[in-house]
C-alpha cells in the first residue's frame, strides 16, 4: 500500500507563502497543500487559481479547527506574527515550519523550541539559502578541502532600491523585525554559522542611507569564529554595483563566485520546481578557483530549495533530523541582536561560549 501524503495547512500567501513554500510543497513527493490561509480576497483567488484543490480558509482559527485533518503547518507570515502562529499550530498538536526569521529575539525562538520538545513535536525554519547554487559550491569545496584551513568568508547580498518601500519590512516597529539586518542578514549570517561555526565576536556598522528610510537599509557585521575563522558580510539596498556574491579565503586557494542564485527569479518567473535542470546555473556564472596566480571555473552545485521540503518529510515520515535545526535559527538570532548592540554602542560584542 501507498503512504498517504503529508497533509500541509499554508498560513500566508504573500511573497513568501505563494512564491518560496506553495510551490515546494506541492511537487514534493509525499506532501500535499491541503488548506491556504489568507484573508486577502485577491490572494484568496491567487491560492484557488494555483491550488484548487486546496481549501482557502479566511484565518488561522478555521485551519486550527481542522487540525486532526492536517500533518504539518508552514507559517509564512508578517516576522511579527511568527511566533504567536507557531505556538498556536504547537498547541493545536501540529509540527511546524516557520520562515526565517523564526522570531523577533532569541527569547521568543529558544520559547518556542522548548514548546515544541515539551509537546514531542518537530520544528524547523525555512533558512532555504543554505540550498542556494553558490553556498553548495563553497560547502563542497571547504569539505573537499580544496581551500585549505579557511581564513576568511566575504559574502553579500547588495542590490539597488534607492527609494524605500512601504510594506511592513519598511517599518520601524521592533515588532516586525524589520530591515536589512534581520531580513538579508538572517541569510548571511545562518550560511556563516553553518559553514565555520559558532560566533565568538560581532561587530556591525548598521545604517540608514536612504531619504525618508525608517529601518537599516546598508549594514556590515563582522564575525570572529570559535574556529578562528572571520567573516565579514554586507547587505545593501543602496549598492548600484554590487561586489562579489561570495568570496571564501584559505590559506591554499581562494573560490570567487559574482551574481545571485536563480531559484528565486525563477519562482518569480512563475516556473515550477522539478524541472531536470532546476537550479541549474550557466557556465558564465559559475565561480572561480585561484591558487598561486592560476585561477580556474569550477562548475556550480544545482540549487536545490526542493531538499528543504524534501527534509521535512524524511523528518516527519522517518524521525530523521529537521532540515533546519531550529537551536541554529536561535544562534543566529543572538548573533542579530549582538550586531544591533555593537553598531548602537560601537564596540565588539563577545558572546557567550
Amino acid at each position: 500500500m501507498s503512504t498517504p501524503s503529508l497533509r500541509v495547512g499554508l498560513i500566508g500567501y504573500g511573497l513568501a507563502g505563494a512564491t518560496f513554500h506553495a510551490p515546494f510543497i506541492s511537487t514534493t513527493p509525499g506532501m500535499r497543500l491541503s488548506a491556504v490561509v489568507t484573508a486577502n480576497p485577491d490572494r484568496r483567488a491567487l491560492a484557488t487559481r494555483d491550488h484548487p484543490d486546496a481549501e482557502v480558509v479566511a484565518d488561522a482559527p478555521a485551519l486550527w479547527a481542522r487540525a486532526a485533518d492536517l500533518d504539518l503547518v508552514v507559517v509564512a507570515t508578517p516576522n511579527r506574527s511568527h511566533v504567536p502562529l507557531a505556538r498556536a499550530a504547537l498547541e493545536a498538536g501540529l509540527p511546524v515550519v516557520v520562515d526565517k526569521p523564526l522570531a523577533a529575539t532569541s527569547a521568543d525562538g529558544q520559547a518556542l523550541i522548548d514548546l515544541a520538545a515539551a509537546r514531542g513535536l518537530p520544528l524547523t525554519v525555512f533558512q532555504n539559502r543554505r540550498w542556494d547554487s553558490d553556498y553548495r559550491t563553497a560547502r563542497r569545496l571547504v569539505a573537499d578541502g580544496a581551500l585549505g584551513e579557511i581564513l576568511r568568508l566575504e559574502s553579500r547580498y547588495e542590490r539597488w532600491r534607492p527609494t524605500p518601500g512601504t510594506g511592513w519590512r519598511e517599518g520601524d516597529d521592533p515588532a516586525d523585525a524589520g530591515g536589512l539586518l534581520y531580513d538579508l542578514g538572517s541569510h548571511l549570517i545562518d550560511q556563516a554559522l553553518h559553514l565555520l561555526g559558532p560566533a565568538t565576536e560581532v561587530y556591525a556598522e548598521v545604517d540608514r542611507r536612504r531619504p525618508g528610510a525608517r529601518v537599516d537599509d546598508d549594514v556590515f557585521v563582522a564575525l570572529r569564529h570559535a574556529g578562528g575563522a572571520r567573516s565579514h558580510l554586507w547587505m545593501s539596498a543602496v549598492a548600484a554595483d554590487p561586489g562579489p556574491r561570495l568570496r571564501l579565503l584559505g590559506d591554499r586557494a581562494a573560490f570567487t563566485i559574482h551574481g545571485l542564485d536563480g531559484q528565486e527569479s525563477a519562482l518569480r518567473a512563475g516556473q515550477m520546481p522539478g524541472s531536470p535542470d532546476w537550479g541549474r546555473e550557466d557556465s558564465e556564472r559559475w565561480g572561480r578557483l585561484t591558487t598561486d596566480g592560476t585561477s580556474e571555473t569550477v562548475p556550480s552545485a544545482p540549487g536545490a530549495y526542493q531538499e528543504f521540503y524534501a527534509g521535512v518529510v524524511a523528518m516527519l515520515r522517518d524521525g530523521a533530523p529537521a532540515p533546519v535545526d531550529p537551536r541554529d535559527a536561535v544562534a543566529g538570532l543572538a548573533v542579530l541582536e549582538a550586531a544591533r548592540l555593537s553598531a548602537a554602542e560601537r564596540r565588539v560584542i563577545i558572546l557567550a561560549s
